[in-house]
C-alpha cells in the first residue's frame, strides 16, 4: 500500500509503522510524491487534504507535522461507538484522525505537559484525557485502527490485512518473597517481641511456627503459582526486586541463601525481569547496581523490567532503562485504576518525544493489577471478576494482548488476600477459554 502525505516527519513514520505495519499488517510505503501517487494503481490512502481519485482519504490534524510539545484543547464526541478526537473533514472516508490521535496516546503526549504529581511523583489516571471522557477503559487505538482496517478493505477488497489473535501474559511482582524466613535472626526476634508488646500475640505465633517449619510462610507461594500455570499451559513472566531495603521496598537482600534458591530455580523455567526499586527511578547508579546485581544472580543479562510502584517519567524512566540494556518493559499502566494508559492492548516501542525519535525499547502495557481491585476500587472478589471479564472482552473483541500484575504475596489465602486464588483463577480461565 502506498502512503501519501505532504511532508515525512518522525512522528508520522513512527505511527504509520505501528498502525499499518506492526497491527494490520500491510506493507505501507510513504511518499510526498503526487504523481507517483495519482499513477498507483493499488491500495493507497491520501493523508492529506488534496483530492486524489480512488483513494482512501484522511485529512491530516496537524499533530504529526508538529515540532515541540504544548497543551493540547481536546474535544472527544462518540463516532460508530468509538470514542474520538483530533476530528477534520467530515467529509473523508474517517471524519477524524486516528493517526494523530493514536501518537498522542502511545508517545504518552499529556505526560510531558504539566501534570499535578501525586506523592510519589506519578502521574495519576484521573489527569488523563482518557479517564476525563470516560474511555480509560476502552483500548481505542487498536479499535480505530481496526475501523481504519475494515475501511480500507471495503475499499479495496484485494488487500490483505493481518488476523491477530488475543494473546495473555500473566506476571508477577515479587516484593517481598518471605514474610519471615531468611530475614535474619534480630530482625524475627525484635518482631516477634513487638508482637507480644503491642497484644497481637498471634502474630508472633504464627511468625515463631514459620521459623520453626511448622507452618508454611504466608508470601511463600511459589509452589501454587507454578501449579495454575503449569495446569493452563501459561509461563508468567517473574519481575524481582533486587535493590536495597528502604521505607518503599520492602524485600530482602540478595545475598541471601534462600532468596538465591527461589532465583535460580524460577529462572530454569519462566522469564525473569527485574522490578526496579523506589528510588533507582531518580539514581541512574542505583538503577544499574540492581539490574547487574539481579544479572549475576540469574548468570543472563536482564532484559525485561517494572518500576517499583509504577514510578514512570517520560522521557527519563525509559531513557534509563534503554541505557542499561532493558529491551521490554512492563510498567505502562495505573495503580489506582484498571484500563490502557496508553489506549492501546497491543506492545509498542517507545517513541521519545523530547528527541523526537523511535527507540528499541518494546512497551508492554498491563490493564488490571491486583492491588487496584482490591485496595483502590475496593471491589470484593465478584466484583474484581466481573471488571476483570469487561477488561478481557474488550481485549479480545481487537484481537489484543492481555498482561495482569499480580503479586505473591497476593496468593495468600489465608489473610487479608483470602478469596483471591478465586479471583485469579477465574482471570486465567477466561484469558485461556475462548
Amino acid at each position: 500500500m502506498l502512503f501519501y502525505s505532504q511532508q515525512i516527519t518522525p512522528r508520522l513514520e513512527y505511527i504509520v509503522n505501528l498502525i499499518c505495519r506492526e497491527i494490520l499488517g500491510i506493507d505501507c510505503q510513504i511518499t510526498t510524491d503526487k504523481d507517483q501517487f495519482s499513477k498507483y494503481s493499488e491500495p493507497k490512502i491520501n493523508y492529506s487534504s488534496l483530492s486524489f481519485d480512488d483513494s482512501f482519504t484522511i485529512v491530516p490534524a496537524g499533530l504529526l507535522f508538529e515540532k515541540g510539545i504544548r497543551q493540547q484543547d481536546m474535544y472527544v464526541p462518540v463516532y460508530k461507538d468509538m470514542y474520538v478526537f483530533f476530528l477534520t473533514d467530515p467529509a473523508s472516508d474517517i471524519p477524524f484522525d486516528p493517526f494523530s490521535a493514536s501518537f498522542y496516546m502511545v508517545t504518552r503526549y499529556e505526560e510531558y505537559v504539566d501534570f499535578n504529581e501525586d506523592e510519589h511523583g506519578r502521574f495519576e489516571a484521573d489527569q488523563s484525557i482518557a479517564y476525563e471522557n470516560g474511555f480509560l477503559n476502552e483500548p481505542v487505538v487498536n479499535q480505530w485502527t481496526r475501523e481504519l482496517g475494515e475501511g480500507l478493505v471495503n475499499k479495496f477488497p484485494k488487500l490483505k490485512i493481518k488476523k491477530n489473535k488475543f494473546h495473555f501474559i500473566p506476571t508477577i511482582d515479587v516484593d517481598e518473597p518471605f514474610a519471615y524466613l531468611n530475614k535474619g535472626i534480630f530482625r524475627n526476634t525484635g518482631a516477634i517481641l513487638k508482637s507480644y508488646l503491642i497484644g497481637n500475640k498471634k502474630e508472633g505465633e504464627k511468625r515463631f511456627k514459620v521459623l520453626i517449619k511448622k507452618l508454611e510462610d504466608p508470601y511463600f507461594t511459589f509452589p501454587f503459582i507454578k501449579k495454575i500455570h503449569d495446569q493452563f499451559k501459561l509461563d508468567p513472566v517473574f519481575f524481582i526486586m533486587a535493590g536495597k531495603r528502604s521505607k518503599f521496598d520492602k524485600n530482602i537482600s540478595m545475598g541471601k541463601k534462600g532468596y538465591r534458591n527461589l532465583l535460580l530455580d524460577l529462572v530454569k523455567k519462566y522469564e525473569i525481569g527485574v522490578h526496579t526499586s523506589y528510588k533507582s527511578n531518580s539514581k541512574i547508579d542505583i538503577l544499574s547496581g540492581e539490574i547487574n546485581r539481579l544479572s549475576l544472580v540469574l548468570g543472563k543479562p536482564v532484559q525485561k523490567s517494572r518500576q517499583h510502584f509504577l514510578k514512570l517519567r517520560f522521557p527519563e524512566t525509559y531513557r534509563n532503562l534503554i541505557q542499561f540494556g532493558i529491551k521490554e518493559d512492563y510498567t505502562m499502566g495505573y495503580a489506582s485504576r484498571t484500563g490502557f494508559r496508553a489506549g492501546i492492548a497491543s506492545p509498542f516501542n517507545f517513541y521519545d518525544l523530547e528527541r523526537e525519535e523511535e527507540t528499541a525499547l518494546k512497551v508492554f502495557p498491563f490493564q488490571v493489577m491486583d492491588g487496584t481491585l482490591k485496595d483502590y476500587l475496593r471491589l470484593y472478589p465478584e466484583e474484581a471478576i466481573q471488571r476483570i471479564r469487561e477488561l478481557i472482552e474488550k481485549v479480545r473483541k481487537v484481537n489484543g494482548t492481555f498482561i495482569s500484575l499480580w503479586h505473591n504475596t497476593s496468593f495468600d489465602d489465608n489473610g487479608e488476600w483470602k478469596g483471591w486464588r478465586k479471583v485469579y483463577e477465574e482471570m486465567i480461565k477466561l484469558c485461556v477459554n475462548e
